[in-house]
């Protein structure tokens, strides 16, 4: 019984979290810090490509590897941006002693605290890719 407690306990916290993020990516172009409409971007992270006008959004999901980002307009150089997956501000680990009693027992537990982030991260919810003619 005592181990079957343990290894629910362990499957819960598996469960627990997979970070905050919901791989949906909105893209903006500038030039000289005015923004510039009409940009064709290709996003491309390790589960695949997708194309954007500027302005607009593009759904990437989870986090796969690096995202790469490259901008294209007649009239302005090409871009090119690389973003690492974020670690999503998780802190370490920890670890928790209690000890606790009643009715004439004492009992005594032990947590562990682990940061489960599935993919490495987020990638930003928002980029804006500088463009110079």
């Amino acid at each position: 019984m005592r181990y079957s407690i343990l290894i629910l306990s362990l499957a819960l916290a598996a469960c627990a979290t997979t970070g905050p993020g919901s791989g949906v990516i909105a893209l903006e172009t500038t030039s000289k810090g005015q923004a510039l409409m009409g940009a064709n971007c290709v996003v491309h992270t390790g589960a695949g490509n997708w194309t954007v006008a500027t302005p607009g959004t593009v759904v990437v999901g989870s986090p796969s590897g690096d995202l790469h980002v490259v901008c294209d307009k007649p009239g302005y150089r090409t871009s090119e941006l690389i973003y690492k997956p974020s670690s999503g501000g998780y802190p370490g680990s920890s670890l928790g002693i209690g000890v606790g009693g009643g009715g004439g027992h004492v009992g005594m537990g032990v947590g562990l605290s682990f940061p489960i982030v599935l993919g490495g991260g987020d990638y930003p919810a928002h980029i804006t890719v500088e463009m110079n003619p």
